[in-house]
C-alpha cells in the first residue's frame, strides 16, 4: 500500500483517524489500533511477510528483556546479549537481502551445479531491522528503559508512517510518547500540512519525472544516446 494510492488516502487513513480519535483518551487502546492498523498496512501487499516482522519483534523483545536482566548482574553478559541480538537482526537481513547474491556468486566461482534459491525481499526489512537494533542498543547503553509490554515495542517497530520508507527512528526519542502523548489541533494541522506537501512532491513532481526517467532507461544501447541525452 503506497501513501499516494487511493486505497490509502480514501480508505485506510480515514479509518485510522476515526478509530484513533474515537478512543481518546485511552492511550493503550489507541496504541492497539495503531499496531493492528500497521500490521494490516504491512500485510496488504504480501501477507506472509508480516510473519517475518512479527518474528523479528518477538526476538528483539526477548533480547531486550535479557539485556535488562543481565545488566543488573553482569555488564559482560548484557553486552553478549546485545551482540546476540545484533547478530540475529543482521542475520535476518542477510538471508533476505544478500544470501541469493552470495550463493549465485559462489556457484559461478566454484562451478557448482546446485540451484540458486529465489528469496523474495520483504519490503521495509532494512528499516524495521535497524529500528529493532536501535532499541537493543539504547537499552544496553541505559538511554532507555526495557520495554516490558510486547505490544508497545511492536508498535515502535511496525508503525506504518515510517515502516516502508523510513526514516529510522531512535527508540529513546519516542519511548515516552508511546505511553504518554497529547494530541492537539495545531499538531494535527502541522502534520497534515507536512503530509500534503510530501504528497504533492510525490505525485506531481517525482512521479512525473519518473515517467521520463523510465523512458530514458528503456532506450536500447548506449550507442543510441546522444551526449545531451546521456
Amino acid at each position: 500500500m503506497l501513501f499516494s494510492s487511493t486505497v490509502f488516502l480514501y480508505a485506510f487513513l480515514p479509518c485510522m483517524f476515526t478509530l484513533y480519535y474515537l478512543l481518546r483518551p485511552w492511550t493503550g487502546a489507541k496504541n492497539l489500533v495503531l499496531l493492528l492498523g500497521s500490521l494490516f498496512f504491512y500485510a496488504w501487499g504480501e501477507p506472509r511477510f508480516v510473519l517475518v516482522m512479527i518474528g523479528s519483534i518477538a526476538v528483539n523483545y526477548f533480547c531486550g528483556l535479557g539485556i535488562g536482566a543481565l545488566k543488573k548482574r553482569s555488564e559482560h553478559g548484557a553486552s553478549a546479549m546485545l551482540a546476540l541480538g545484533v547478530i540475529l537482526n543482521l542475520g535476518l537481513l542477510f538471508v533476505f537481502k544478500y544470501l541469493t547474491f552470495v550463493i549465485s556468486n559462489l556457484k559461478g566461482l566454484l562451478s557448482l551445479g546446485f540451484a540458486v534459491p529465489e528469496i523474495a525481499l520483504p519490503i521495509g526489512i532494512s528499516f524495521f531491522t535497524f529500528q529493532s537494533m536501535s532499541y537493543l542498543i539504547d537499552v544496553r547503553r541505559g538511554d532507555a528503559e526495557v520495554q516490558k509490554n510486547p505490544f508497545d515495542l511492536a508498535l515502535y517497530i511496525s508503525l506504518f508512517p515510517q515502516l516502508i520508507a523510513g526514516p529510522i527512528v531512535r527508540y529513546r526519542t519516542v519511548a515516552e510518547q508511546i505511553r504518554n502523548r497529547k494530541e492537539t489541533l495545531s499538531g494535527f494541522s502541522s502534520g497534515m500540512n507536512r503530509f500534503l506537501v510530501g504528497l504533492f512532491k510525490k505525485v506531481l513532481i517525482a512521479n512525473q519525472m519518473g515517467l521520463a526517467a523510465d523512458k530514458a532507461f528503456a532506450m536500447n544501447g548506449v550507442g543510441t544516446l546522444s551526449t545531451a541525452m546521456a
